[in-house]
């Protein structure tokens, strides 16, 4: 071998070597040594303001101590444009916050159209329909995977939650489109479809013994025609569980109302389908979802793989732009009378309490109670898994000076018991930091940003920070 080939080599070698002792350190090294201990110890010094924190901490949630009261003084629930929506409804202990405010954005046509006080659209029947389309989609997704190595990262994925409550705005534009929409009356909720959890203990692990089957009847060599005629039989046991738990959903139904006059109108039957087009006829189809995704390119198209509740359907495309362009084309939404569906993290910052609903940056100052920099940037806060769009609520109003957006009026989904009678006020700084998603009709859009939806997106992978931290907004209460 001549000697300028051994060199190479050598250098390889020399690399590996090194690389491996690093790896290979002590464990001791990089511990809390008693040195390392008492250094911490030393460095705690407690004054007299310190003493008076310490106490109060150890005594009380640091979420009433931090309270910024100057902020809660400053607050008011007054809006320059405010909607007509209805009475505040209640998610209870359950993630459908996005079915929810998807249906409170339906919803206001109806109270407006036919001038009844309240209206309100069943949850349970869409419920329904969404449980028994996901367990699909996981069925589909263990015929496809069936070759996979039990712990490869995708099967992992989608194995970790089978059919949860949690999803997006094109979840219910899905589901409205194929299913319709009912009265609440005509399916009301029961015990189940208002407390989930049980029944998604359930339905996970019969959809991970369905896995198992699958994969089995794929390791001895069946079809992925076998497969599917067994996971039709699969779905039709799903469907039997989620019809004893949530009533199963009425083909036809009859409905009349009753209007200001107080008179009631004639009785007429509906399919669900007809209900949608007839009485509500809002174009679904015509919403963007639009995202404000610092770290990713704006004025780009993205799509989450795996995200979809359809098989057939697309899995979540959105359009990635700064927060000014989200605030901007929600107000002009809200201001042509139109309910904007949005989705944030709630989780922060936000002041529930004695009749009060505050989304508002700096309502709990950490800072001050600590003495240090407690913060993370928007960016950082979504890579580092800290924050993500958890929550789905609806604006239904505005207040503006000089034609800018100063707050903004919210419609939550926690009854009301919670914030002022169930309505939130989110602070301008606030939707900056805190507010992910924002659904904007197209008509909304200048032709440069629809022109994006004619781009191919850039894929996202089921462990993005953004889809994995979230796994279909599931913010429950």
């Amino acid at each position: 071998m001549k000697i300028r080939n051994i060199v190479p080599t050598l250098v390889v070698l020399l690399v590996t070597a090194i690389s491996v002792t690093v790896l290979a350190a002590p464990k001791d090294d990089g511990g809390l040594t008693t040195d390392l201990i008492d250094q911490l110890r030393n460095s705690y010094k407690r004054d007299a303001k310190d003493l008076a924190i310490y106490n109060a901490l150890t005594a009380n949630d640091i979420n009433a101590l931090a309270v910024n009261r100057d902020k809660l003084i400053a607050h008011n629930n007054i809006f320059s444009k405010e909607l007509k929506v209805g009475d505040i409804m209640n998610q209870q202990s359950t993630g459908r916050c996005w079915m929810f405010a998807g249906l409170n954005t339906l919803r206001p046509t109806v109270v407006n159209k036919f001038s009844i006080a309240t209206f309100k659209l069943s949850p349970n029947y869409l419920f329904f329909w969404d449980k028994l389309e996901k367990s699909n989609v996981f069925l589909e997704k263990m015929i496809e995977l069936a070759g996979r190595d039990a712990d490869d990262r995708e099967l992992v994925t989608v194995i970790r939650e089978p059919c949860g409550d949690g999803g997006w705005w094109s979840y219910v534009v899905d589901l409205v489109e194929k299913y319709g929409v009912v009265p609440e009356e005509v399916m009301p909720e029961t015990y189940a479809s208002a407390n989930s959890g049980s029944l998604n203990t359930i339905l996970y692990r019969k959809l991970r013994q369905d896995a198992s089957a699958l994969r089995t009847m794929f390791q001895r060599g069946e079809s992925a025609q076998q497969l599917r005629v067994e996971k039709e039989r699969m779905l039709a046991e799903v469907y039997k569980i989620v019809a004893m738990n949530f009533g199963e959903p009425p083909q036809k139904f009859v409905w009349r109302y009753v209007g200001k006059d107080s008179i009631p109108s004639l009785a007429k039957e509906f399919t669900p389908v007809q209900f949608y087009k007839d009485v509500i006829g809002l174009p679904l189809s015509n919403s963007i979802c639009t995202f404000n995704y610092p770290g990713k390119d704006y004025f780009k198209l993205f799509r989450f793989e795996d995200s979809r509740n359809f098989y057939d359907k697309e899995d979540l495309t959105f359009i990635n732009l700064p927060i000014d362009s989200l605030k901007r084309y929600a107000l002009g939404a809200v201001l042509a009378d139109e309910p904007v569906w949005f989705a944030c993290d709630v989780g922060k910052s936000q002041y529930g309490a004695n009749g009060k609903g505050i989304m508002e940056e700096g309502i709990y100052d950490f800072n001050s109670v600590y003495g240090m920099n407690v913060g993370l940037t928007k960016e950082e806060r979504i890579k580092y898994r800290d924050s993500s769009p958890n929550h789905a609520m609806v604006i239904t109003g505005v207040d503006t000076t000089n034609g800018k957006a100063t707050k903004w009026k919210v419609e939550n989904s926690w009854g009301t018991a919670r914030g002022d009678s169930g309505w939130w006020t989110m602070y301008d700084d606030w939707f900056n930091e805190y507010v992910y998603i924002v659904i904007i009709d197209k008509k909304y859009l200048p032709k440069e940003v629809l022109s994006i939806l004619d781009t191919k997106p850039t894929m996202l992978p089921p462990w993005d920070p953004m889809w994995e931290s979230t796994r279909k907004i599931t913010e429950t209460r």
